[in-house]
């Protein structure tokens, strides 16, 4: 269970920083759809070789609304973003994806308790201030992708949950390799184009990425759902921002204004209120 969880809490954690150094050589979308195609492909495969079943048409289908919501949304705009703004603030940003859990499951007609609603009450003060009162707000393309990529992650979630998907990690290999098309077709249309070769640090990140971020992460993830609470397997929504900020201050000398600061601390502790509450009906 120890290294499940420091897989989740560190190497989720330390994807941020990855994406910083990943997006200096290569093209936020183009980046997306080499590093899902190789870990999808590369998953696809082991978990065919060991028997397991391969998705039908109509999961498939299901695996293609995913790669959309969680990947080439989810995933493709956090590149995007951390373009022009840090990987400690993206992290902070997507912080946020429980509370649009809560959201989205309220709408489809989960009750949420009184823990949870001033969770999501707390949460959204957070989410607002970091929008407008911190340095994300100097950055109108910043600001929108991380918007968007925390609510298309929480949508994508609570969709999936009444579709007809594969196994846990067939679907994984499925969803990064359906994203990784999107990336593509994403990355022709906006004309991404490679204006030199990378640096060895920015492939060396892209493959990090792949390995690290999308497997070892990802497989860990799962386990901790079956196998552990589900606040605890969810706990990294809070750890990791911290890792992130602590590794883009040590590694890349990113600094945070106090508005920052203080709407990480109040987005993380809404999270921690959200995780522990009473499960509801």
């Amino acid at each position: 269970m120890a290294a499940a969880l420091a897989a989740v809490y560190l190497v989720w954690g330390s994807t941020y920083l990855a994406i910083a150094i990943g997006v200096q050589g290569f093209p936020p979308f183009a980046m997306g759809a080499i590093r899902m195609l190789a870990a999808g492909a590369l998953f696809y495969g082991v978990l065919r070789w060991r028997g397991v079943p391969a998705p039908t048409k109509a999961q498939w289908r299901n695996l293609a609304a995913m790669g959309v919501f969680m990947v080439l949304f989810a995933n493709g705009l956090v590149n995007l973003a951390q373009t022009e703004v840090s990987s400690g603030l993206a992290a902070i940003a997507v912080a946020s994806m429980p509370l649009f859990v809560a959201v989205f499951s309220t709408l489809r007609g989960r009750r949420l308790g009184a823990l949870e609603w001033t969770g999501l009450i707390v949460g959204m003060g957070g989410v607002g201030l970091l929008n407008l009162g911190s340095e994300l707000a100097a950055s109108p393309l910043g600001m929108a992708c991380l918007i968007i990529a925390p609510l298309s992650w929480a949508w994508g979630s609570v969709w999936s949950r009444d579709q007809d998907l594969p196994t846990p990690f067939m679907s994984a290999a499925g969803q990064m390799l359906c994203g990784g098309v999107w990336m593509t077709f994403a990355s022709i249309g906006m004309g991404e184009r490679f204006t030199e070769m990378p640096s060895t640090s920015s492939i060396l990140a892209v493959v990090y990425l792949a390995l690290m971020g999308s497997i070892v992460g990802f497989t860990a993830y799962v386990w901790l759902l079956h196998n552990v609470r589900p606040a605890l397997a969810t706990s990294y929504a809070y750890v990791n921002p911290a890792i992130a900020v602590l590794l883009g201050t040590v590694v890349l000398h990113e600094r945070f204004d106090a508005d920052t600061m203080l709407a990480m601390l109040i987005i993380l502790g809404s999270v921690v209120l959200l995780t522990r509450a009473p499960k509801r009906g």
